[in-house]
């Protein structure tokens, strides 16, 4: 199998040198992330995005929106990381504290910024908003730092630098930190340091557990070079294997990665989705089905319309999905999906004979090339049925034929309509590769 460098990322330095590897610590400050009341969106993004560029993540904290807690973690951050970037903390009320305490961190005093402060009346002026004392405090900045103008908000970006080390210091708010990040912090970051190429791949497998998936390619893993690294990322029904390597140029690198992802795919070839991130399941179904113009409807029973909307995630979804209907009812079943209610009586809804027909019967409606149908206990109780919780079946109608699979997927009911929806998604896939 021939394997394509699709959706590697590659940066840029300014030696062939060897460089060293810079670390970085996030830190983000927020009550309300600590209560569960948001996510911790920012640290995510800010790890993707340092990572491109050449610094590795070591390690990522939320703490209070406490001076001591602040003073702790910038401390502790800096000896582990030669990069420390925080979010959070600074805005115009009283329990936005972060400035004053790096002030009081890299033992400095608050200057008033004019540049930043014509910035903020320029902001207000837009909006008609009155430019108050609380809001030219926005502009008071540690005097030993290197402030960043806020486009999209009052809050600037403060850079510190010392011994070699960079603090960074940014509003929580998203779009803020992201238009920071980006404008500001990234390039300046590039410009600082001398910083090496990384490299990443992702194989996409479906259909094999982790641990089984680890010994099968164990040996592989075991006689990896040095440089290059495996990630195991699994989710339901599907193990993202990602390699990862770091090194001076990125011609070793892709001449590495390139060779074993070949030998990876001889190993495990008929379990392989695609290798990028973004080849997921459901686009490369969406693909193949685009590929051979043709179709495809939904019966879901259990599934409540989850394979629908995994489905139609996908841009485009709207080429080769006609459609489904969930047919939770059984008189659904009978008047929409025309399965016959004898089949019902003697053998439940909960059976290959209902799934099998529920899966023609939405085929012959839509008149399309394949169909899913889905109909099991997904719990806590097994309603009208003998059959235990977690049991399930799935029926796939072909251009040429109809069959249909037991499985039982156990407790709880989440996970049986999510493991239900994957496995449906992989005995497609099969189903429109064989065809």
């Amino acid at each position: 199998m021939q394997i394509f460098l699709k959706g590697c990322v590659l940066i840029p330095i300014f030696s062939t040198n060897i460089v060293k590897e810079m670390q970085a610590e996030i830190i983000t400050i927020g009550d309300e992330i600590l209560i569960g009341q948001i996510l911790d969106s920012n640290s995510k993004w800010i790890a993707t995005e340092l990572n491109k560029i050449g610094v590795s993540v070591y390690q990522i904290t939320s703490i209070q929106d406490d001076k001591q807690h602040i003073l702790k973690a910038i401390k502790e951050a800096q000896s582990n990381a030669d990069i420390v970037i925080i979010t959070g903390g600074l805005g115009p009320t009283k329990d936005d504290i972060t400035k004053l305490t790096l002030a009081e961190y890299f033992n400095d005093t608050l200057i008033l910024n004019e540049e930043i402060s014509l910035h903020i009346q320029q902001l207000f002026a837009k909006i008609k908003y009155p430019f108050t004392e609380v809001n030219k405090n926005q502009a008071l900045v540690p005097s030993t730092c290197i402030p960043f103008k806020n486009e999209f908000g009052t809050a600037p970006g403060m850079w510190f630098y010392q011994n070699n080390k960079v603090v960074v210091s940014l509003p929580g708010v998203p779009f803020e930190m992201i238009s920071l990040m980006s404008q500001s912090v990234l390039p300046k970051l590039q410009a600082t340091y001398n910083l090496p190429f990384i490299l990443h791949k992702t194989m996409i497998t479906y259909g094999m557990g982790e641990s089984m998936l680890a010994e099968k390619i164990e040996d592989w893993e075991t006689n990896l070079p040095s440089f290059v690294r495996l990630a195991y990322l699994p989710s339901l029904g599907t193990v993202r294997l990602r390699l990862s390597a770091k090194g001076a140029t990125s011609e070793m690198l892709e001449i590495a990665i390139a060779k074993e992802m070949e030998k990876l795919a001889k190993l495990i070839p008929d379990i392989i989705v695609g290798f990028d991130e973004n080849e997921t399941i459901e686009a490369v179904i969406g693909q193949l089905l685009t590929d051979k113009k043709q179709t495809l409807a939904l019966a879901e029973s259990c599934t409540g319309g989850n394979i629908a909307k995994i489905i139609t995630s996908v841009p485009g979804a709207s080429n080769y999905f006609m459609g489904g209907i969930v047919a939770y009812n059984k008189i659904i079943k009978i008047t929409e999906l025309l399965v016959d209610e004898k089949t019902i009586e003697e053998n439940t809804v909960v059976s290959a004979q209902v799934a099998e027909a529920m899966a023609k019967g939405i085929q012959q409606k839509y008149h399309t090339d394949y169909a899913v149908a889905t109909t099991g206990n997904a719990g806590p109780t097994t309603d009208e049925t003998d059959k235990t919780v977690g049991t399930i079946f799935i029926a796939i109608a072909t251009p040429t034929t109809v069959f249909s699979e037991e499985f039982f997927f156990g407790k709880p009911r989440e996970k049986v309509i999510a493991r239900t929806s994957n496995k449906a998604l992989e005995l497609l896939r099969k189903e429109i590769l064989k065809n």
